[in-house]
C-alpha cells in the first residue's frame, strides 16, 4: 500500500521509523548505519521531509536528531498508514477478535524502535485469554502482513519499554 504511493525505499523506511511511534528519533549518520544506506541517499530524504513539515530537527551536541512532527496536520493520518503498512492494526483486529478480555496489546522490541526486521514481538496483557485462538490465527496474520509475529501473554506487563497499540483504558 505504502509503496504506491512512496516509491523511495529509503523515504518509506525513515517514515517507519519516525512514525511508528512519536518517541523514536534518528541523526544522520545513525539512520545511515541503520539502513545500510549512504548518508547522502539519507540526508536528501530528511532534508525533503523536514522541509515539508513532517519531521521536526534539534541540534543535540554535534549532530541534527529528526522526529515526526506531532504538530502537523497529517501527523495522525501518516502514523496510521505507517501502522497499516507495518500491520500492527490487523494484528489488533485479530487479537481483540476472540481472545478474550484485553487490556493492552503492546509491541516490543525492534518494531517498538521503529526498526522494520521483519519480526514483531508482540504482549498481549489480560485476564482469561484464549491463547490456544491467537497461535492458530498467527499463520493468518503472517501471511496478510508479510512478518513474523511472536506474541507472548501476560496478565500484567510491567516493563516501560514498548509501543501500546491498544489499551481498553483508551479506546472506552
Amino acid at each position: 500500500m505504502l509503496e504506491s504511493l512512496i516509491t523511495s525505499k529509503t523515504r518509506i523506511r525513515i517514515l517507519v521509523k519516525l512514525f511508528l511511534s512519536a518517541n523514536n528519533s534518528g541523526y544522520l549518520r545513525g539512520l545511515a548505519l541503520e539502513f545500510n544506506e549512504s548518508t547522502n541517499s539519507i540526508r536528501k530524504e530528511l532534508n525533503q521531509l523536514s522541509s515539508a513539515g513532517y519531521l521536526g530537527k534539534e541540534k543535540e551536541q554535534n549532530k541534527i536528531t529528526y522526529r515526526a512532527n506531532t504538530k502537523h496536520p497529517l501527523f495522525n493520518p501518516l502514523q496510521n498508514m505507517v501502522r497499516k503498512y507495518v500491520g500492527l492494526d490487523a494484528i489488533v483486529e485479530t487479537v481483540l477478535a476472540r481472545m478474550g478480555h484485553v487490556s493492552r496489546v503492546i509491541v516490543i522490541g525492534d518494531y517498538a524502535e521503529g526498526m522494520d526486521t521483519g519480526l514483531i514481538d508482540v504482549v498481549v496483557e489480560g485476564e482469561n485469554l484464549n491463547t490456544i485462538y491467537i497461535n492458530q490465527m498467527a499463520g493468518k496474520i503472517e501471511s496478510e502482513i508479510k512478518r513474523k509475529v511472536n506474541f507472548s501473554f501476560t496478565d500484567s506487563y510491567q516493563q516501560k519499554n514498548g509501543l501500546v497499540i491498544y489499551d481498553e483504558l483508551i479506546e472506552k
